[in-house]
Formats: C-alpha cells, sequence, structure tokens
C-alpha cells in the first residue's frame, strides 16, 4: 500500500490566529467533476450556500501551492487547497487567560470560563488556542488536552509540533493526575469520599451525556471539603474523561453543579450570562516531563466565586 505524500506547507498565513483551512482534493470516480469550482460547489455548497462558494472562487479566497485557484481550472486527484472560513461573529469573553507557566516547549494556560480550547462551531477566534496564538506571538502553539468550554482551570499547550504527540501521549495513557474543584448542593445523605464508575454515552448532537446500563467506561473520587450555607465545596479526581463526565457523576449523586446549564435540566439557548458561570475548576496537573523527567505540578489561580 502506497503511503500519501506529506502535504505541503499552507500557503496562507493564520488569520486572527486560527490557521486556514486545508482541503485534498479526493477521488471519486462517481462524482465526474470536470472543474475545481463543481467540486467546491458540491463539497462546501449545502453548508454556506452555492452563491457564497462561488463568490469566495471569485475573489480568490482559494488557494492552491501557486497562489489562487481559478474555478475553471481543471479537477485533478490529489491537488491541496487552502481557504480561510468566514468567522461567526462571536461575543468576546470578557476575561483573561492566565498563564501560570512557560518554558520553550510548553505554556501551562489558566482558562477562563465560557472560553472554548479549540475552534469549532460558532467558536472561533474565541478560544484559548486562537486568543494565545495572538496574545504571546506563537503560531504554531497547540493544545495537548481539551477543557470543556464552561470549565475553567488548566491547560497544557505545546509550543513546537514536534513536541506535541509526547505530550497528548500523557493523556492518553492516563500519566496525567488531575485535580478538580466544584461547587454544588451539600447533602448530608451522601456519603463521601465515594468512587464513582459507571458507563457513560453521549450521542452525536445531543447536549447532554447520561449514564446507562453496562460496563464501566468512566471512574471519578469525589471528595467534600467544606460546606456552608447548604452548599459543599468538593474536590473531584477523575481516573477517565468522558465527556461531561464530574458532571454527571456529581447529578448522578444529587449534587448538581451550581449554574450548569444542562445537568439536571438543559437550559434554553440564550445569551451567555457571564456571572454565573459553572462552578467546575480544573485546578491541579501533575505528570512527569517525557523530555526532562523532571516531575510537574500546577496550581490554577482562579477561584470559584461560589452562588453568584
Amino acid at each position: 500500500m502506497r503511503r500519501r505524500a506529506k502535504a505541503p506547507s499552507a500557503p496562507l498565513p493564520q488569520r486572527d490566529g486560527v490557521d486556514p483551512v486545508r482541503v485534498r482534493l479526493p477521488e471519486d470516480p462517481g462524482a465526474g467533476w470536470a472543474t475545481v469550482r463543481e467540486h467546491l460547489v458540491d463539497r462546501y455548497g449545502a453548508a454556506v450556500g452555492v452563491g457564497r462558494v462561488e463568490a469566495m472562487v471569485r475573489e480568490g479566497r482559494f488557494v492552491g501551492v501557486d497562489g489562487p485557484v481559478d474555478g475553471d481550472e481543471p479537477y485533478t486527484v490529489g491537488r491541496y487547497l487552502w481557504f480561510h472560513r468566514d468567522f461567526p461573529a462571536e461575543t468576546p469573553v470578557p476575561f483573561p487567560i492566565g498563564v501560570v507557566y512557560r518554558d520553550e516547549r510548553v505554556v501551562v494556560a489558566d482558562k477562563p470560563h465560557f472560553l472554548a480550547t479549540m475552534p469549532r462551531g460558532r467558536h472561533v477566534t474565541e478560544t484559548v488556542l486562537a486568543r494565545l496564538r495572538r496574545e504571546l506571538g506563537l503560531p504554531h502553539l497547540q493544545p495537548a488536552h481539551r477543557l470543556d468550554r464552561l470549565t475553567a482551570g488548566l491547560v497544557l499547550c505545546v509550543v513546537r509540533p514536534e513536541d506535541r504527540g509526547a505530550y497528548q501521549t500523557l493523556f492518553r495513557d492516563r500519566l496525567v493526575r488531575k485535580e478538580y474543584e466544584a461547587v454544588a448542593p451539600y447533602d448530608p445523605a451522601v456519603a463521601l469520599p465515594v468512587t464513582v464508575r459507571s458507563r457513560i454515552e453521549k450521542e452525536r448532537g445531543v447536549m447532554a451525556a447520561r449514564e446507562v446500563p453496562g460496563e464501566p467506561n468512566s471512574e471519578s473520587r469525589i471528595e467534600l471539603l467544606r460546606h456552608e450555607g447548604g452548599l459543599g465545596w468538593y474536590r473531584l479526581l477523575p481516573v477517565t474523561g468522558r465527556t461531561h463526565q464530574l458532571r454527571v457523576h456529581m447529578n448522578g449523586l444529587g449534587l448538581p453543579l451550581l449554574h450548569d446549564p444542562v445537568y439536571p435540566v438543559v437550559r434554553e439557548d440564550g445569551p451567555e450570562d457571564f456571572g454565573r458561570p459553572l462552578q467546575l475548576l480544573a485546578r491541579t496537573l501533575e505528570f512527569t516531563d517525557p523530555f526532562t523527567g523532571v516531575a510537574r505540578r500546577f496550581e490554577s489561580r482562579t477561584r470559584l466565586s461560589g452562588p453568584g
């Protein structure tokens, strides 16, 4: 089996800290594309509109290694093109990104609530990746893992592309100890500490994950730090990393996190309430650095606001 040749470097620069989209023209004998324009309209017309794709072609927005693409050029299998998509209108997240540590290999960011880690869907320039690339002047910066948009706290980012795999492997192999803090109702009837193991499934397009019968695929330890006025402050120690795992496990105990817009009830979509952030914080990251062998421990400087 012949290995595909490595893609050439993008001829377009980043825009607002976001890389251009790369397109490889596929082999599809049944499609019968005669020109590049026909393929692009077929590929993106349903998503953004045929007229918009046609306009982008006319404006020279699709670029090959030799410059802007003429839409009437013959279709060539395997050719690479790049373009910048139209960014959605985004409400700026009015909180700064803290940096708790930085060296030539990594940046440990202290992410605020409401800020996505990576560009996706309607969150593109208002993300940790795009903002830090712009603010720190590090165009190749990439996160080694993800943190939910509504959760605040530590995100490990890698400065050089060649180092990213080693740090990602730490998270994949569960060699990173992660400690979270949360605020939720206090119920003396819930015996703590407790280790929760359950099977969590998340359907594509459905906001909430759910616990279902079956072999457990998630594990969290939950400890009570203190309680006051009907609320508890909790230490959460995830062993696995399923989507919304800590929120699902706390909700399953009858202790839904304060200001959670999904658990136990999905709230109607609307403007962000920046004054009522989800009370969940990724407080600590601990791991042995794969390059130096040094034990590293980082702690967030963010403090949960409580009831708000």
